[in-house]
This record gives C-alpha cells, structure tokens and sequence, in this order.
C-alpha cells in the first residue's frame, strides 16, 4: 500500500485542533482591518482623529465631531473584543499543537509551514499556491491516511503567483511596505535570493522556495519582480502553469511534525492527476526518475478518490 490510516487517536485530534484553527483564523482576518490604533491629536485649536498602521504611518480621519467620536469609539471597542478573543483562541491553539505533536497527527516539513504561516500572517495566501509534491500534505490530511515517504521527499516547495490578480497584489505589497524575500525571512532569516535563479530562495540548510507564474497572456507583467526590492523575486514562467492557475482550488489544513498548523491551498486533486500523468508522458525534458515518482503521485491521489477517502470538493472553502 502506498498510504496508511491515521490512528484512531491521531484523526480526532486532527478533527479537534483543525477546529480551534478555524475559528483562530476566522478571528485574525477579521481583526486585520483594526491593526494599528487610533489617537486624538491637537494641533492648535483643533483635535484630530489619527489612525496609525503597523508600520507606523499614520492618516489622518477628520476634526473632533459626534461621527468621529463614534468612529473612535467603534475601533477601540472592536479592536479590543477582537484581541480578547484571539488571545484566548492562541492559548486553545497552543494546548491543540502540543497535543499534535505528541499524538503525531502531523508531518509535514516544519519550513514548508513556516513559510506558509508568513504568507498568509502578511495577508499573501490567496495570490500563491502551493503545487507539485508538497500539495500531497493536503490531500492526505483530507483524507486522513499517510502516504509513503517514498512519494513525498523533496527539498524544495513550488509556489505559483496567480498574475490574474496582479494589481490586487501590487497594492497589497506596497501596504506591507516589504518585499517577498523580507516576507520568507519571517519564517526563516536565512533564507536568501539563490545565486543566478532569481525566482529561487533558498535557506542555510538547502530548502528552496521556487515562485512559478503562467506564461504572460491577457497583457500580464513581464518580467515582473514581486516589489520594488533590487533583491527580491521574480517568478519564473513555467509550462503549463496556466492549466495550474485557473485550475479549482482545494484547501486544507496540514500540521507539521511539531504540531504547527497552517492552511495550505493548492490545486484540486483531479487537476493534479491530470498534471503529474501529462508531466510523465508529455514533458520531454523530465528526467526518468521524476517521471516515475510523477506516475507514482498521479496513482496514490486516483486510488484517494476512487475510494471515497478524497474529495474535489472536501477542503474547498
């Protein structure tokens, strides 16, 4: 067999912190928009309204007035249940991956989820995901089994930037006021643009972080760097990634072996089957070896599915 069931003890527990997770998520994006503060500021004979952002910059939402009294008043007060409540999901959520981790309800690669925890705690998840080999972490936490190591080892992570919402993505850049390798260093400070792959970071121990993009159509960037940074990424055209980027989404939360968890998005199963089957026979430049384990991984996920253990539609949201 190419994948095993979780044990009885494992699956509830991934059942039972998956849950805690979702509301602590649910909290932390509704909190987002009440990052930062607001102050009154006089300036002379008049007081301001002032709101602050994370990185300190500030603007200005009018004079003193009923309206922004009450706009005052409804920050502050939202910002504070807000914090209350994520403060007491964190300690839930803490209690839920230490229970993880003994239990072993999860392996995957403590960078992998690191990284994924500092694209989606900078408000980046929704314009990358997560293909290729590592996309099978989410397809057996759906399903609840564990596939055979065999299948999954790999030292990098590929990451497809979806250039569709390309504007969207500009303007969210220039509100973090950083870059994509500032956003990787969150996760790993070692991590650093790899030596003549500008679409590659890669850490003090090896493990690489590839940013993939479909070929330019309908008037996309190119060559496009992901923020002004000389330093930063470009994300490299890849064959085929537009199958990949308008492909249905599948999300799921995975856990690392030190019970950490994060969502991961990537493509729906059915999608990657059809892709690591067309990698095998159709990609002339694959080498052999890639091209068995590619069967490999298209075999495991059909035989999740026509058993009724996967499903398109299981970890979409």
């Amino acid at each position: 067999m190419d994948y095993i069931p979780l044990s009885d003890n494992a699956a509830r527990q991934v059942i039972d912190s998956s849950t805690i997770f979702d509301e602590f998520m649910r909290v932390q994006v509704a909190a987002r928009p009440y990052a930062g503060g607001m102050y009154w500021k006089r300036q002379g004979d008049y007081e301001y309204l002032v709101k602050t952002a994370p990185n300190n910059r500030q603007k200005r939402l009018g004079a003193r007035s009923p309206e922004a009294e009450k706009i005052y008043v409804e920050f502050t007060s939202r910002k504070a249940e807000l914090e209350a409540r994520l403060a007491s999901l964190r300690e839930q959520l803490n209690d839920a991956q230490r229970l993880n981790k003994a239990l072993r309800a999860g392996r995957v690669p403590n960078t992998v989820v690191s990284v994924l925890q500092a694209i989606e705690s900078s408000g980046l998840g929704e314009h990358f995901t997560v293909v290729g080999t590592h996309a099978l972490y989410a397809y057996e936490a759906a399903a609840g089994v564990r596939i055979v190591q065999g299948a999954l080892a790999t030292q990098d992570v590929d990451l497809l930037w979806d250039a569709r919402r390309k504007v969207q993505f500009v303007s969210e850049m220039a509100r973090l006021d950083s870059s994509m390798l500032r956003v990787l260093q969150q996760a790993d400070k070692s991590f650093i643009r790899k030596e003549m792959q500008n679409e590659t970071a890669i850490n003090d121990k090896g493990f690489e972080v590839d940013f993939l993009r479909r070929q330019p159509v309908d008037g996309d960037p190119h060559p496009f760097r992901f923020s002004g940074d000389e330093d930063d990424l470009w994300p490299v055209q890849a064959v085929r990634a537009s199958v990949l980027t308008s492909a249905p989404r599948f999300e799921h939360i995975v856990i690392s072996a030190t019970g950490r968890m994060v969502l991961m998005r990537t493509v729906a199963p059915e999608t990657f089957v059809e892709f690591k089957r067309w990698m095998a026979e159709k990609a002339t430049y694959r080498e052999e070896p890639k091209r068995r384990r590619d069967l490999r991984q298209a075999a495991i996920v059909q035989a999740l599915m026509d058993e009724g253990l996967l499903m398109a539609e299981a970890g979409v949201r």
